[in-house]
């Protein structure tokens, strides 16, 4: 299953002021990855061609990096996920927009698990990430993202799940 997923924020600011925030990914001052609220976006070294982590048990390895404009995620985990996810800067006349592009094949399982629970905590946390970059550039969010019930129901699970792993 051929799988194209995009969102992106305009801001109201210059390509190396939007290209500042993809650079401080995984970092301790990251002002992009909404780590307050998901998993950390970590890596094995810092940001950079080969660097390898993830957040969760969403796992990939940095395959392409232009500070300041384009990075590129390749994935190794979790199993199905045959692609790559990036964030690019792109100048526009009245700013920036900042992109966010999941492309990838889904397979085996992931067919099933991909549209049922991937996609949903996808697109949150997406738009949670775009929303902290328009507050770290503009000091406010004009419109900000909200889970849907489902996110919730399955945030709620995973913890359940993780408190009882723990236990």
């Amino acid at each position: 299953m051929a799988i194209r997923n995009t969102h992106v924020r305009h801001l109201p600011v210059d390509e190396g002021t939007a290209g500042a925030l993809i650079d401080s990914l995984a970092s301790s001052h990251d002002r992009l990855w909404p780590h307050d609220d998901w998993p950390p976006m970590e890596f094995d070294g810092p940001l950079g061609v080969g660097a390898a982590g993830g957040h969760g048990p969403i796992r990939y390895r940095v395959i392409a990096y232009a500070p300041g404009r384009w990075v590129r995620f390749g994935f190794t985990g979790p199993r199905g996920f045959d692609g790559f996810h990036e964030y690019t800067v792109h100048r526009e006349p009245d700013g920036t927009a900042l992109h966010h592009l999941l492309s990838m094949h889904a397979r085996g399982a992931a067919r099933i698990t991909w549209p049922l629970v991937w996609r949903h905590l996808h697109d949150a946390v997406l738009e949670d990430s775009l929303d902290r970059a328009e507050r770290a550039t503009t000091g406010t969010v004009r419109a900000a993202a909200r889970w849907s019930w489902w996110v919730r129901t399955l945030r709620a699970l995973a913890a359940a799940s993780t408190r009882l792993r723990s236990a």
